[in-house]
């Protein structure tokens, strides 16, 4: 998985013009979060895409040439965090549930069990949360809802910038 921040001005049509981008070239986006910053001008984009095929410089170039990209970082080679959030409900008591996903190493949390209904959050790593959706497979869900990949970068390198020229291929 290939991990990108954006800052991209905070303007109509602007995530369009960077779906546009992938559609073109034939690239899925496997997750897309997409928030305002600190700057109301600015809004912060975070996606993953697979890496079958992708040629991720190529992508990163492509990205910054598009009018309404400020900045581009490549989470994946930079030295970074990544979590995802999932909120999961099952056909078990809290019980059945806590020990269902008490061997996965990620934050956990029963959100409601009410009629031998259970709706729990899970938040870690998106290929563990993928491991914990495997194995619940045989289970009875009745939903899940992810919110996609978030990412930030460790120490003092940082997507904010005040150098509109800047781009951060690594």
């Amino acid at each position: 998985m290939n991990h990108i921040a954006l800052l991209l001005e905070n303007q109509p049509g602007a995530l369009s013009r960077v779906i546009g981008l992938f559609s073109q070239r034939g690239y899925n986006i496997d997750s897309l979060s997409v928030a305002p910053t600190q700057d109301e001008t600015l809004s912060r984009l975070t996606m993953t895409i697979g890496d079958e095929g992708a040629d991720i410089n190529q992508i990163l170039k492509q990205l910054y040439k598009l009018v309404d990209v400020v900045m581009v970082q490549n989470l994946s080679e930079a030295d970074s965090l990544t979590l995802e959030l999932a909120i999961i409900k099952l056909k078990k008591s809290k019980t059945e549930v806590e020990s269902l996903i008490n061997p996965f190493s990620l934050e956990k949390e029963i959100l409601d069990d009410k009629d031998n209904y259970t709706v729990f959050k899970v938040l870690g790593n998106t290929e563990v949360i993928e491991q914990l959706l495997s194995s619940l497979k045989e289970e009875e869900f009745l939903e899940v809802t992810r919110s996609g990949t978030l990412g930030i970068t460790k120490g003092d390198e940082s997507l904010a910038t005040n150098d509109q020229t800047t781009i951060s291929y690594k």
